[in-house]
């Protein structure tokens, strides 16, 4: 019951500040993002490589009101991307972004997005890495596919997300599940109305099942991105079952949340990904973390007392 709360929390403002404020709050973000700098972020970066995993970054600044800020988000992914280059790390991390922080949710956002993401892809195909971009709400999904349509034309390893709680996303799957597609399954983290997805969780896990072998038998490269040890299982099954190797699909998993896990993925074989997120703009990425799942919740509230 929880989680829708925590989902409307995560655009309050009244309850950004309460938060922010709290004495606990900082230490307790730093397990799910990776600082607020750049040069906080890289030797994270640099550490997980080393430990045999691989990366995605997401530079935090989603909803944005000013299309000043759709120009700093974007020259803050050419630093990153600069950054990688010059770290020799570009082979190892890619890039997740989120349309809304390009001005997509603005007026005119759909060319305004696309005209700001496209450099940010451009400078990452030149370093050699690419760039994934994350679906937000219903709202925005066609004006996202549409935008990655136009971006696989000159930079076919450009990437999407796809969430398994959208009615649509079936259909969304076997559209994405040609040669060459790079799509993250994930079930969804964003308030829906009944109209357009699954609201029980059960429905939500069948779905996720479905899309999953629409991926898995396609011919493009799946990306599972779940912390579900069921899906970790159905996934190596499937990719038996459809004679996939190793290296012909991923997983991903967020910073902080089952590090084990993902070290026993990649010490069998398996290429794992670690979503990195970085940014003062952590908000609304952190709220929603503890509405996903009870044991993040209950991390935070543990700290609130222990301090208290």
């Amino acid at each position: 019951m929880l989680g829708p709360v925590l989902l409307a929390a995560s655009r309050s403002a009244a309850i950004r500040r309460i938060v922010s404020a709290a004495p606990v709050t900082r230490p307790t973000v730093d397990r799910f993002v990776a600082g607020e700098r750049l040069a906080e972020a890289i030797p994270v970066v640099r550490a997980l490589a080393e430990r045999g995993l691989e990366v995605t970054l997401d530079h935090l600044g989603e909803d944005i009101t000013d299309p000043a800020e759709a120009l700093r988000n974007r020259d803050a992914y050419l630093a990153l991307t600069e950054a990688l280059a010059a770290e020799g790390l570009a082979g190892r991390a890619e890039m997740s972004v989120k349309l809304s922080a390009f001005g997509q949710a603005l007026s005119g956002g759909h060319d305004l997005a696309l005209a700001h993401v496209t450099p940010v892809v451009e400078a990452a195909d030149a370093a050699g890495t690419t760039v994934t971009l994350d679906m937000e709400d219903h709202t925005t999904v066609d004006s996202t596919l549409a935008i990655l349509a136009e971006l696989r034309r000159r930079f076919p390893r450009t990437g999407a997300v796809l969430q398994s709680y959208l009615f649509r996303t079936e259909d969304d799957c076997r559209a994405l599940a040609g040669e060459g597609s790079r799509v993250r399954l994930v079930k969804g983290a964003y308030k829906e109305p009944a109209s357009v997805a699954y609201q029980d969780k059960r429905e939500v896990d069948l779905a996720y099942v479905r899309c999953l072998k629409i991926l898995m038998a396609g011919e493009g490269y799946p990306m599972i991105g779940s912390h579900d040890p069921r899906m970790v299982a159905i996934t190596q099954e499937l990719a038996r079952r459809f004679g996939r190797k190793l290296d012909e699909y991923e997983f991903q998993m967020l910073y902080g949340i089952r590090p084990a896990e993902q070290e026993r993925l990649a010490a069998e074989g398996h290429r794992m990904r670690v979503y990195v997120p970085y940014g003062t703009d952590w908000y609304g990425y952190f709220m929603r973390r503890l509405a996903e799942r009870p044991a993040n919740l209950a991390f935070f509230l543990r700290s609130l007392v222990g301090r208290g």
